[in-house]
């Protein structure tokens, strides 16, 4: 199903307490490849948090790039997250301890709203996007081995079709199709993209 994006206006605060007070009700537009490359016995159970704080001129996304030093996804564009632990209550918390690990976002400062679709990445993470409220009253302290920059993009033009790209690649000897959203110098594309795009299904599909 092709969802059908109400006006930007209605991408409010409260419209989003109002989405996800409800289950999903839509399949993800995307879900990831990583099962075509890995293992089921390779995957591993993670979290991030979708950042939405809230601004004067509206509602932001926070994101993170990531330290060009990294094994996984060096220098790509992210959401505060990583691999669950077994002392983690829940991917909530999960999400919750690594942003404030990452960025020093406090846990208090964040309102869950609700999950996301899981998807699964090529590096062999099945990630729970954990979206949250934040107060627009925050310091962060990233931590400078793991981030690069934190930095935050408006709301609207995530959930704009017209920023919207789909693309191919040729890896590994086949061919693989992403999801992308430039924003200035900045180049959203692969997991963080496609979980906007389910963001965007959630929200634009009533």
């Amino acid at each position: 199903m092709t969802p059908t994006r109400p006006p930007i206006a209605v991408f409010s605060e409260q419209y989003l307490r109002q989405r996800f007070a409800a289950p999903l009700s839509s399949d993800p537009l995307t879900s990831g490849d990583g099962h075509l490359w890995r293992r089921p016995d390779e995957i591993r159970s993670a979290a991030v948090l979708v950042p939405v704080v809230r601004r004067d001129e509206g509602l932001s996304v926070l994101f993170t790039r990531r330290s060009p030093h990294l094994n996984d996804h060096a220098g790509q564009i992210s959401f505060p997250g990583g691999r669950a632990e077994p002392e983690d209550p829940s991917l909530e918390a999960t999400a919750l301890r690594e942003a404030e690990e990452e960025i020093g976002l406090q846990t208090d400062r964040v309102e869950v709203l609700g999950r996301l679709h899981e998807y699964v990445t090529v590096t062999g993470y099945r990630v729970t996007p954990v979206v949250g409220l934040i107060r627009s009253e925050f310091e962060l302290k990233p931590d400078s081995f793991e981030v690069a920059e934190v930095f935050e993009v408006p709301l609207h033009f995530l959930l704009d079709p017209g920023n919207h790209q789909r693309n191919l690649v040729i890896w590994d000897g086949g061919e693989r199709h992403y999801y992308a959203m430039p924003y200035g110098r900045h180049y959203i594309w692969g997991a963080t993209a496609g979980m906007l795009m389910n963001l965007y299904q959630h929200l634009a599909t009533a």
